[in-house]
């Protein structure tokens, strides 16, 4: 008998598919990007527990989700369908246990119908992205010959340069003022 690998999938068709990666939440400006683009029909709320991978090409209890992992993602499933029908949106979620994010994803879109894919763009940047990629560009290459639509809702991140230090000078210094740079006018020779 086979292990079941995601929960059991809705399969009434939807207007929306409100999709995560599984490294974060979802955003405000995700769930109300989603309400605004249902235009009466539901929302499917889907997240990801990421598989990390194959030890020697067999599978691994050790890189399958924990409990705990899916506990906190079916928590973010169950807040967000909780926001949307507080914005008066049908919604119902699903958790699902995958390598392959995007792929997934995109298979989910196609089987409930949806028009639209919304997703929150990855929050990594620099080599972290590079290695990590963006699962939102993923989905749109994966669907660009269908139909459904693909929305990447910005990721802002307030408070961004407190956590990395000052942004101007090199190596995090500060610039010196800008009186100290100034030629001096007093050079005797």
């Amino acid at each position: 008998m086979r292990r079941r690998r995601t929960d059991p999938q809705p399969t009434e068709a939807v207007g929306v598919l409100l999709a995560s990666d599984g490294r974060a939440g979802f955003s405000p400006a995700a769930l109300d990007a989603a309400a605004a683009l249902a235009h009466d029909r539901p929302v499917a709320v889907l997240t990801i527990a990421r598989i990390h991978g194959t030890s020697l090409g067999l599978p691994n209890p050790g890189l399958l989700p924990t409990r705990r992992e899916l506990d906190e993602r079916r928590g973010w499933v169950a807040d967000a369908q909780r926001r949307l029908r507080q914005a008066g949106v049908q919604a119902d979620g699903q958790v699902a246990a995958t390598r392959r994010h995007a792929k997934l994803i995109a298979r989910v879109a196609r089987v409930r119908g949806a028009e639209v894919v919304v997703i929150d763009e990855t929050g990594a940047t620099g080599l972290r992205r590079m290695l990590e990629g963006d699962v939102g560009t993923a989905v749109r290459r994966r669907l660009r010959r269908t139909a459904i639509e693909v929305r990447i809702v910005p990721h802002d991140a307030p408070g961004r340069s407190d956590r990395r230090g000052p942004r101007n000078g090199i190596g995090g210094r500060p610039e010196p003022p800008p009186d100290a740079m100034a030629p001096s006018a007093t050079y005797e020779a």
